[in-house]
């Protein structure tokens, strides 16, 4: 993949649509653009888009029509395969249903992404692979679970291994779903502080998406889907 001109936003949205399989459109956002290193906000009420939103941002689903541009490619050009490869290289992403593979012992969930694509595995370093899952999942106390299966956690457990795949290998862009759903104070406390250091670091920018309205004064930025997604006006005036 060719290098990013300077001054590249991190996601440009122009005329963007969305439906599920031939229904009213979900989404229709005629602009948005974030700028790299913001961390954002997302909120609106249940039903206005906002996961379908992060999976065309990932490239886990495709536009209908319109752009959606991120890191300066546009998705809509590009095969399923070629926007898995992307986001491999580029995001990290916390599903809001943790998508993990549940054959696959804590640490190999972790250390995917960085199997996945050696340009993630060369942001570590000279550290070792080994070093760098235990590194990071001592930060979220994952730390003494590395060999346990998926199965054996519980749900905050297995949201804080979803988040350490997502931050290993200093992605450019982080999506996060609900990531602190089920996680106590404390560990929501952890698990934040741990994330923005993360963005720093790396210059990332934060795509971040949660009912939990008190988290707003921590992002440089909010946005209200509801304002922006013409599709959402039009439903709730039906």
């Amino acid at each position: 993949m060719t290098a990013m001109p300077a001054g590249t936003p991190a996601v440009e949205l122009s005329q963007l649509r969305f439906a599920y399989r031939s229904g009213r459109d979900v989404l229709a956002i005629d602009h948005l653009l974030i700028d790299r290193g913001e961390t954002v906000f997302l909120h609106g009420p249940s039903g206005s888009g906002k996961t379908t939103l992060l999976g065309l941002l990932a490239g886990v689903l495709q536009a209908s029509s319109g752009a959606v541009k991120v890191l300066g490619s546009d998705f809509s050009t590009l095969s399923s395969g070629a926007r898995d490869a992307f986001r491999a290289r580029h995001l990290g992403y916390v599903f809001q249903m943790f998508n993990l593979i549940p054959y696959l012992p804590v640490r190999e969930n972790i250390l995917l992404p960085i199997r996945l694509d050696g340009h993630r595995r060369a942001r570590l370093g000279t550290m070792s692979l080994d070093a760098a899952v235990a590194d990071i999942a001592g930060q979220l106390d994952i730390g003494d679970l590395l060999d346990a299966p998926i199965g054996e956690l519980s749900v905050g457990q297995q949201q804080r291994v979803a988040a350490a795949r997502a931050l290993i290998g200093a992605p450019e862009v982080i999506i996060a779903d609900e990531p602190t759903s089920a996680l106590d104070t404390d560990r929501r406390e952890q698990f934040l502080q741990l994330l923005f250091a993360s963005c720093r670091h790396a210059g990332a920018t934060l795509i971040f998406v949660s009912h939990d309205h008190t988290l707003m004064p921590l992002f440089s930025r909010t946005v209200e889907l509801g304002e922006i997604n013409r599709a959402a006006v039009r439903s709730s005036r039906d």
